[in-house]
């Protein structure tokens, strides 16, 4: 059984790629949630509300051969894995082509664009919008097949299209293919984009918030108050390796991965169930071989959903007990669906190292009927963990559940 590290994170995200900006807005309680006046023109739909990714270009030295067939989503994935392996120090580096590293990438779907090209061939009998590349930018694993073609990687690609469970599916079946022997190095993570379409499949289920004037006072998981997510996209992506290989090679090493489990409600699409929610995390304590005792922050799915938040809040108490410090990294930049799972890791390895765990934004009275925990509310946290827990939850009851231990 192999060891596995973090030696690189990078993403794209609604607060910037830059750690040192994110926490800035982290600590200065800043949301990146922004009204879409475009949206006006969708007359049925309720909210207004998103938090899109900073004007974002793909680099100019991209070579055209690579990036024609991709759609925003593969672009933000290949962007953030491009700042990851820079992060580890292997940009650059052609011996990661020889079949060592793989890739474990996923998103809730592919690109919008190219499926309204055949929806207009549908409708019309026009195939003019239709090009060779429209299919291969809206698969559903666009984003593996071109994070991988991009670095003509020749490990196996693992591709997680599972909704809010894309991005934490994608590191633990990494984590696990590098335990078992089967890849030396592994590109994991998830990306979405936004776009109308996106966010009418949570509008159409009443679960979005339309706080439409007053934007920085939403989401707010876990409060009383609370009237649903708002959405947001971008990627992140880890570099996980093995530990003997990072060690041979020098690299710096942010964090080790120790356990990681999922499984099904097996009940409801999308009504989550917190007995089956509280499995996938003592699932991850025992393949952690950890007591509850040592995890010391629960990184919060958080979705500022109704039923959501209960079951969660509920499941973590089951797990932990009533002294579980816990927060919603979603209160700052929405739900990024495909993205959720590897941006929060990536933050919850950021805030490990620093003592410093974010607060979550807008929690002002928690909900009477989520659980007993310890909310980490105001001005943040400090917290002296040498394990934490970062944990996702999906359409289709897909629960996941990672486990981060930081290293000295």
């Amino acid at each position: 059984m192999k060891r596995v590290v973090v030696t690189g994170m990078g993403g794209v995200t609604p607060l910037g790629s830059d750690w040192a900006g994110i926490e800035a807005a982290l600590r200065g309680g800043r949301n990146a949630v922004r009204r879409i006046d475009e949206w006006d023109r969708f007359t049925a739909l309720h909210t207004r509300l998103a938090c899109p990714l900073p004007a974002f270009a793909a680099p100019a030295a991209w070579p055209r051969k690579k990036t024609r067939s991709m759609g925003p989503v593969s672009l933000y994935a290949v962007r953030a894995s491009e700042l990851a392996l820079a992060d580890a120090g292997l940009a650059g580096d052609a011996s990661i082509a020889d079949g060592r590293m793989g890739v474990a990438y996923g998103s809730s779907a592919g690109s919008v664009e190219p499926i309204r090209a055949f929806g207009t061939m549908l409708a019309t009998g026009s195939m003019s919008e239709v090009t060779s590349n429209s299919y291969v930018q809206m698969m559903p694993h666009t984003t593996a097949v071109n994070v991988s073609l991009f670095w003509d990687l020749k490990g196996r690609i693992v591709p997680t299209s599972s909704a809010c469970a894309s991005g934490s599916q994608a590191i633990g079946y990494a984590y696990e293919a590098i335990v078992a022997g089967r890849q030396t190095l592994m590109l994991a993570g998830g990306a979405d984009e936004l776009s109308g379409p996106t966010v009418a499949v949570f509008d159409t289920l009443y679960a979005t918030s339309t706080r439409n004037d007053a934007p920085h006072l939403t989401p707010r998981p876990f409060d009383a108050a609370r009237d649903g997510l708002v959405v947001g996209e971008g990627a992140a992506t880890l570099v996980l390796e093995e530990y003997e290989h990072a060690r041979a090679r020098g690299a710096r090493i942010h964090a080790e991965i120790v356990g990681f489990a999922s499984n099904s409600d097996g009940m409801h699409i999308t009504q989550p169930t917190a007995q089956t929610m509280a499995l996938a995390m003592r699932l991850a304590l025992d393949d952690a071989r950890l007591p509850a005792e040592a995890i010391a922050y629960v990184n919060a799915h958080g979705t500022a959903t109704d039923r959501g938040d209960v079951a969660e809040s509920h499941a973590t108490q089951q797990v932990f007990g009533e002294r579980m410090p816990i927060s919603s990294l979603k209160s700052y930049v929405g739900h990024t669906l495909g993205a959720c799972g590897a941006l929060e890791a990536w933050w919850t390895i950021e805030m490990m190292k620093r003592g410093w765990y974010a607060p979550t934004l807008n929690l002002d009275a928690v909900d009477p009927a989520c659980a007993t925990l310890d909310y980490i509310r105001g001005e943040g946290r400090a917290i002296d963990a040498e394990y934490a827990m970062s944990n996702n939850f999906a359409f289709g009851g897909i629960n996941t559940s990672l486990i981060f231990r930081r290293v000295p």
